[in-house]
């Protein structure tokens, strides 16, 4: 890596306990094991001094789940704390695709300069501790594909999170809404790394690679081994750029769910020994310019 190294962030959080519910609330079974570390406020301030000395200049806050109702409340304050700190270049805000109201909520999203898309997460599993939509098939509902499409009318991209089972539909869906950016979540959620559970979710991956408009997010990979580990994120990341190429790969740390079981000088640094013998110019796609593409940022 040069030593001019630098980086954009594209999947990280910053959140106020009190604004979250799931948060806030008693302690569930969750994918990501225990969470009492980061049940407590994370500002941008903190944020910013996790990053900053690691090269980070500039970040995609990602939407958290704020109570129903509240999505347009937390694009508004995470807008607020972009314009007055700096890193935030790019918000991924809530709708409810299923939502008949769904076209107002888009437009009073759009009013904010830092909106790029959204994220409904869509990711369904048999395992409850896995579970998050209400389906494993939500995005084949005429309701949701119409509200949808309407991503094309802001030029707004989606963050798709869905299990390996889901995959297939995924991949239908982005070849019905070909001018529609998909950036898949936490390399497809590799949460059975069994030998049959891998073969299955690489499967779905290939499927998912040939939709030229998906890209692949090289983030959140402790969430599924609860550690930090320089070997898993070699290997998942490796298979990922074998499919997706550098050019549709991006870095984010989820950050600070990663924060449960390491520090980001320790995470950014797994990413980058893990990658550390592409050619430069690839180096720079996975942690900079595919970003910068994608989400619109300048910098």
């Amino acid at each position: 890596m040069p030593k001019d190294f630098k980086a954009i962030d594209a999947h990280h959080h910053i959140w106020r306990l009190a604004d979250l519910a799931w948060l806030n609330g008693p302690t569930q079974p969750r994918i990501f094991g225990d969470y009492d570390a980061i049940r407590r406020d994370y500002d941008v301030k903190e944020f910013i001094s996790d990053v900053q000395p690691e090269g980070v200049v500039g970040s995609v806050y990602i939407q958290v789940n704020w109570p129903a109702g509240k999505e347009i409340d937390e694009v508004r304050w995470v807008q607020e704390t972009a314009d007055l700190y700096g890193m935030i270049k790019a918000i991924m805000g809530y709708a409810d695709f299923s939502s008949e109201s769904c076209a107002v909520t888009l437009k009073e999203l759009s009013q904010f300069p830092l909106m790029r898309g959204i994220r409904q997460q869509l990711h369904w599993h048999e395992n409850p501790l896995y579970k998050f939509a209400p389906a494993p098939d939500v995005m084949k509902e005429s309701i949701w594909r119409q509200n949808f499409a309407l991503l094309q009318e802001y030029s707004w991209s989606f963050e798709l999170q869905v299990f390996a089972s889901q995959m297939k539909d995924a991949a239908e869906l982005a070849t019905e809404f070909p001018a529609t950016s998909m950036v898949l979540q936490h390399c497809g959620m590799p949460e059975d790394t069994s030998k049959d559970g891998m073969v299955v979710w690489l499967d779905g991956m290939k499927r998912l690679a040939q939709a030229p408009n998906i890209y692949c997010k090289f983030s959140g990979l402790g969430t599924f081994i609860h550690e930090n580990s320089v070997d898993f994120i070699a290997d998942i990341t490796g298979q990922c750029l074998a499919l997706f190429g550098a050019e549709r790969c991006l870095y984010g740390s989820n950050f600070p769910i990663e924060k449960i079981w390491t520090e980001y000088p320790d995470l950014i640094q797994a990413f980058r020994q893990s990658l550390k013998d592409l050619p430069e110019d690839q180096q720079r796609l996975i942690f900079f310019d595919t970003a910068a593409k994608v989400y619109k940022i300048g910098l």
